[in-house]
């Protein structure tokens, strides 16, 4: 039993040293990850944007 351990350690560690290939399953989780991203940055920035600008015309008006 310990051999056959021994010899298929040594085989798993083998594939998983030379596997540098980029699959599809890791290419979809890449993609799954990056659509929720893509979509909130433009509404962060425009949140942004109005909550600067909010504060400036506040700034404007608590001078006065």
């Amino acid at each position: 039993m310990k051999e056959w351990w021994q010899k298929k350690k040594s085989k798993t560690r083998r594939r998983r040293k030379g596997d540098d290939n980029y699959s599809l399953f890791d290419f979809l989780l890449e993609v799954l990850f990056w659509i929720p991203e893509l979509i909130l940055f433009p509404l962060r920035l425009i949140f942004w944007m109005l909550r600067g600008l909010g504060k400036l015309i506040g700034e404007v008006f608590n001078v006065v």
